[in-house]
């Protein structure tokens, strides 16, 4: 699925357990920034104290000072004024606030990020394995569709799973490139879209695509147009796809004498089958038998909606901290509850429960992370968890077996 990653291990939250020096002052005669530098915060921040790190404490190498106080202009103002000053000395600095206290805080790190083009090659190979892929999943639609047995791979015609592979391509590519110009846009480096192929086996042909972020993110506005962009772009392809393929589809009944793997309903898919068919389905014995449009549709969806998962580094996890800031990791052990609860009926979520508990803790926190989002990024923030909800399936996948 998609993971979008970032590089950024700089993320310090300010607590009383911190890896500085509680009673170090700035000590004159060996200055922990250059001058130029200190001035700068000056201008920016009535300074109450100035902190060492503390060089007992490994793992924090790039801390370089602390300065706590109280900023004498707005945050957004306060960071444009510092940062260009820190980058000539390869330095960047993350603007936050103590829990539970009005102070503000400038961490200062060293190793500037430099981010270097990559080469471009390994997301054109994984891009054409990714449509080979697909093309094998859509061929085998079109040949469950043709109730045509399919022993080895040379009987499918792959030619047959264009609608299917194009389709979710569209899907997934714009989900992918929306991340990557909001990127662009606020000037924060990232790669292009990596795609993950998963040749024969499962029934999607992929495990979705990501981007790499391999700079700092400047502030939460920023943050947040990463993180939504991807969604809401995805989605403008999704839906008019499972619409069409939908109206391209037929209701028949639910066979009993073969087994039968059914997609799930969300809320969003049991109201688009009914304005469609103008009943909710599956309906007793009888049940849509979706084609290859309306695959794509609910893969795009289904995608989109893992993806919104409020934590950790996934879009939905971007977010949410740009809304509640570092209150947002409240949420990690209720989602990973409710995925234990989700595995227990179905074990296709195991896969992501694992993976959200190993990884979902970690959120991407922005330089200045004092400016909040103004009203109407704030917003499309709340319809976007609203979206999330609309279109998440509790059960993915349901395998009926025929009956005896």
């Amino acid at each position: 699925m998609l993971n979008e990653q970032s590089n950024r291990d700089f993320s310090y939250e300010p607590k009383s357990s911190s890896p500085f020096s509680k009673a170090n002052p700035l000590e004159p005669e060996k200055p922990l920034v250059p001058q130029p530098v200190h001035a700068s915060i000056e201008q920016v921040l009535t300074i109450s104290r100035i902190q060492r790190p503390n060089v007992n404490m490994s793992g924090h190498e790039r801390l370089v000072a602390q300065y706590v106080g109280r900023l004498t202009m707005p945050s957004a103002q306060a960071f444009e004024l510092v940062d260009p000053v820190l980058e000539k000395y390869g330095l960047f600095a993350q603007f936050s606030t103590l829990d539970g206290i009005d102070d503000h805080v400038i961490t200062i790190f060293n190793n500037r990020p430099q981010p270097k083009p990559r080469p471009w090659w390994p997301n054109a190979v994984l891009f054409v394995l990714t449509i080979f892929s697909l093309l094998t999943v859509g061929a085998g639609i079109q040949a469950g569709i043709e109730d045509r047995e399919i022993n080895e791979l040379t009987d499918l015609r792959l030619w047959e799973g264009l609608p299917y592979a194009i389709s979710l391509m569209l899907i997934l590519g714009a989900h992918e490139l929306g991340h990557y110009f909001a990127a662009r846009y606020h000037k924060v480096a990232v790669t292009l879209p990596y795609f993950i192929p998963l040749p024969f086996i499962g029934i999607f042909g992929t495990m979705g695509a990501f981007i790499q972020i391999r700079d700092n993110v400047k502030n939460r506005k920023a943050l947040f147009d990463i993180g939504v962009s991807g969604p809401l772009a995805g989605l403008i392809f999704a839906i008019p796809i499972l619409f069409i393929g939908l109206a391209t589809s037929n209701i028949e009944p639910i066979p009993t004498d073969q087994d039968i793997i059914r997609e799930g309903n969300s809320i969003f898919y049991a109201v688009a089958k009914y304005i469609t068919f103008g009943e909710f389905l599956p309906n007793g014995n009888r049940d849509v038998f979706i084609n290859q449009l309306a695959q794509a549709g609910w893969t795009g969806l289904f995608v989109t909606a893992l993806n919104l998962v409020p934590v950790g580094q996934l879009d939905g996890g971007h977010v949410m901290y740009t809304l509640l800031g570092r209150r947002a990791r409240v949420l990690y052990w209720p989602i990973i509850i409710g995925l234990v609860i989700l595995s227990l009926m179905n074990s296709a979520w195991i896969i992501w429960l694992l993976l959200l508990f190993l990884f979902g803790r970690f959120y991407a926190q922005p330089l200045d992370d004092i400016t909040p989002l103004d009203p109407m990024r704030r917003t499309i923030g709340i319809l976007v968890l609203v979206i999330f909800v609309l279109i998440f399936i509790p059960n993915p996948i349901e395998f009926i077996p025929a009956a005896n």
